[in-house]
C-alpha cells in the first residue's frame, strides 16, 4: 500500500509541478527527483518477486542516454557555458526516462499496475480540465494568441503547444476504451465523458499540431474498431464542425493565406519553423558530430534569422546538439517504442488488454509525431508519466499472460483429473 501511493504522488507530482514546491535549495535536486529516489528505494525494499525478463526499453535507452552524455561532454569541452547548467541539463534528458524502469519494476501483481494506469490517466483528465477552466476564464470565442490554454504544463500560452501534444498523446488511452471495452459499459461512459474533455482541452490549445495528431489517432483507433465506427466517426465530425469554437476555425484558416499579391503565403509560426529546421541542418552539416548539448539556442543566431530560438523539433535538436549518432539513438529508441506498442497489441487476448493495448500503440505513435513540430520529448510534465505508462504496459502484459497461464494449467490439471478418478473408481468396485 505504501508503494502504491508513494507512485501515485510521483503521477500526480510529475505533470502538476508547476504548481507543487519544487526547489529544496540544492544545485541540481528538486523535489520530484527526491520523490523518485524514495519511490526507487521503496521498490527495491517492497517490490520483491521472482526475477523479471529485461525491459524492452533498456538497449535503446542506454544507447541514447550514453550518446547525450557524448553530447554534454562536447558541450562543456568545446563550447563552455556554466558546468552546473549543463549537468543539469544532462539530468534532465536522463531523468523522465527513468520512470519506465521504476514502474516497470514495480509492478509485480496487476492489481497495483492496473491502479497506476488507472492513475495516470485520471491525471490526464485532470490535466484537460485546467485547459477547459483556462478556457472559460479567458472566454471562448475568436482567436487571441494570448488566450491559448497551456494547462499545468506552462504559466501562460507559450507552452500550449506542448499541452496539446500531452492531451493528444492521452487521447488514444481513453478512446480505445470506449471502443473496445464492450461488456463494460459503465466504464464506457467514463471513457466517454474522459474524451470529450480531452478532446475540448486540445480545441483550448489551439495547437494545429495537436489538432491533427488527435484527429489522426482517433482515425486510426476507429478504423481498427471496424468501418462502420469509422463512418459513424467521419459523420459525427462533420455534423460538429460547424460547432466548434471560432477560434478553433480561425486557427487553422491564419495557417496559410493569400499575400499582397494573391500569392500562398505560410504564417510567421510556420514559416520560423522551416527556417529553424534549416539552420539546424546547416549546424549539423557543420558540426557532424554535434554542437554540444543545450547550445543549440545560443548557436542558431549564426546560422538563421532568429537567435535564442528553440528547434522547435527534436529530431532536428538532437541532430544539431547530439550528431548523427545522437539521432540515432533517439530514431532507435522510438523504433523500439513502436514495436512495443505492436507486440503488446498482438499479444492482446480480451476486450481489456485489446482496449490497452490498442491505445498504447496509437499513443507511441502520438509522442514520435508531437516532436516533429515541437520539442516535448525533454519536457518531464509531458514524457514523465509517459515513460511511466510504457514500463507499466509492458509488465501489465506480462501479468495478464502469466495469469491467462496459470488459469489453463488449472483447467487442464482438472480435466486429466477425472479420467484418474473414474479408472480409481473403476478398479475399487472390480
Amino acid at each position: 500500500m505504501i508503494l502504491l501511493g508513494w507512485l501515485g504522488l510521483l503521477i500526480l507530482y510529475t505533470v502538476n509541478q508547476l504548481h507543487l514546491p519544487s526547489d529544496l535549495g540544492l544545485p541540481g535536486l528538486n523535489a520530484l527527483n527526491l520523490i523518485f529516489m524514495l519511490g526507487m528505494v521503496l521498490v527495491i525494499l517492497l517490490a520483491r518477486g521472482p526475477r523479471l525478463p529485461k525491459p524492452s526499453l533498456s538497449g535503446p535507452l542506454k544507447f541514447y542516454f550514453a550518446m547525450m552524455a557524448i553530447a554534454t561532454l562536447i558541450a562543456i569541452w568545446v563550447r563552455p557555458m556554466g558546468l552546473m547548467a549543463d549537468l543539469t541539463y544532462l539530468k534532465t534528458l536522463v531523468f523522465y526516462p527513468l520512470y519506465y524502469w521504476l514502474f516497470y519494476y514495480a509492478a509485480r501483481d496487476l492489481m497495483r499496475t492496473r491502479l497506476w494506469l488507472a492513475a495516470i490517466l485520471f491525471v490526464a483528465v485532470v490535466a484537460g480540465l485546467e485547459a477547459w477552466s483556462e478556457a472559460i476564464s479567458y472566454g471562448i470565442g475568436s482567436y487571441v494568441e494570448s488566450h491559448r490554454a497551456a494547462g499545468p504544463f506552462g504559466p501562460d500560452f507559450y507552452s500550449a503547444n506542448r499541452a496539446g501534444v500531452f492531451y493528444a498523446m492521452f487521447l488514444p488511452m481513453l478512446l480505445a476504451p470506449l471502443l473496445f471495452l464492450k461488456t463494460r459499459p459503465l466504464f464506457r461512459l467514463i471513457a466517454l465523458a474522459s474524451v470529450l474533455i480531452l478532446l475540448g482541452a486540445i480545441l483550448f490549445t489551439y495547437s494545429r499540431q495537436a489538432y491533427a495528431i488527435g484527429l489522426l489517432g482517433m482515425a486510426l483507433l476507429a478504423f481498427k474498431r471496424g468501418i462502420g465506427t469509422a463512418t459513424l466517426g467521419l459523420v459525427v465530425f462533420l455534423i460538429a464542425l460547424p460547432w466548434l469554437p471560432q477560434g478553433a476555425t480561425e486557427r487553422v484558416e491564419e495557417t496559410q493565406q493569400a499575400g499582397e499579391y494573391g500569392q500562398a503565403q505560410y504564417d510567421e509560426s510556420t514559416e520560423s519553423r522551416w527556417i529553424l529546421w534549416e539552420g539546424g541542418l546547416a549546424m549539423w552539416v557543420e558540426n557532424p558530430f554535434g554542437i554540444g548539448a543545450n547550445r543549440f539556442k545560443s548557436e542558431i543566431g549564426n546560422y538563421s534569422r532568429y537567435s535564442g530560438k528553440d528547434a522547435h523539433n527534436y529530431y532536428v535538436l538532437t541532430l544539431a546538439e547530439a550528431g548523427w549518432q545522437g539521432l540515432l539513438s533517439l530514431l532507435w529508441l522510438v523504433w523500439a517504442m513502436w514495436r512495443l506498442g505492436g507486440r503488446l497489441s498482438r499479444a492482446a487476448f480480451d476486450p481489456e488488454s485489446r482496449a490497452l493495448t490498442y491505445g498504447f500503440r496509437v499513443a507511441v505513435l502520438a509522442m514520435m509525431l508531437g516532436n516533429i513540430y515541437g520539442s516535448p520529448f525533454s519536457e518531464g510534465a509531458i514524457m514523465g508519466v509517459f515513460w511511466a505508462l510504457a514500463g507499466l504496459m509492458e509488465r501489465y502484459m506480462h501479468l495478464r499472460w502469466q495469469a491467462a497461464q496459470a488459469i489453463n494449467a488449472i483447467h487442464a490439471t482438472s480435466a486429466g483429473s477425472k479420467p484418474a478418478m473414474a479408472a480409481a473408481t473403476a478398479r475399487k468396485h472390480r
